[in-house]
């Protein structure tokens, strides 16, 4: 049975406190190390994340159209607004955003999903081992397999069978993909580097529809 929105809300609000608490042991040449989210640092996610908790729909679409509908331009512009002066400052902005319940929309599963894949942005290139809860990726896991929404995440497992090693998540039917929920998650959210940590015959499928950018 999929989650309720209050169960997700609260999902989102303890996976956002555990990704503070990691971001507070990290020194300045952390914070500028490159995220797996482009030519974005760890901090430039990090005010990414405070913007996306402190911008209602109305707001959003102002921004948006204020863009020309040029989404990077759009997400550089609300980055720029949430970094703070400092990595101090700006971790202290991203925390006041943890209890936050604003968004763009009601799509509260895709919220789950900006935390848990951008929390794993950071995390990997840092060698930091903290995963989400089961509970968390299997929800955004679920998300991404039945539908595109900013990622073409259920047209690129089209047509495979996803199965996680550690939770109860599977998806579809055909050639076997296999692996941790997070692994399978951060895959279907575009992510490459964690085809790696799958096994399977559809894995080569998978790996071929990332390199054309979706299939």
């Amino acid at each position: 049975m999929p989650a309720t929105r209050a169960a997700l809300w609260a999902m989102i609000h303890t996976e956002r406190a555990t990704l503070a608490d990691d971001l507070a042991h990290l020194d300045d040449d952390q914070w500028h190390r490159p995220s797996l989210c482009g030519a974005w640092t760890v901090e430039d996610v990090v005010a990414h994340l405070t913007a996306g908790a402190s911008t209602g729909r109305m707001r959003w679409l102002g921004s948006v159209l204020a863009a020309r509908f040029d989404f990077d331009k759009h997400n550089e512009r609300r980055k720029a607004d949430h970094l703070g002066a400092t990595t101090a400052e700006t971790l202290e902005r991203f925390r006041a955003i943890i209890p936050s319940t604003t968004a763009p929309s009601g799509d509260t599963a895709a919220w789950l999903g900006e935390i848990v894949v951008h929390g794993q942005d950071i995390r990997q290139p840092l060698g930091l081992t903290t995963t989400p809860s089961i509970e968390s990726t299997t929800a955004v896991a679920e998300f991404f397999a039945a539908r595109d929404f900013t990622v073409p995440s259920h047209t690129l497992v089209d047509g495979l069978r996803l199965e996680a090693t550690d939770g109860p998540f599977t998806h579809g039917a055909g050639p076997l993909v296999s692996g941790t929920t997070i692994a399978l998650t951060m895959t279907m959210a575009g992510r490459a580097a964690y085809c790696d940590d799958l096994a399977g015959p559809g894995v080569p499928t998978l790996r071929e529809r990332l390199a054309e950018g979706g299939r």
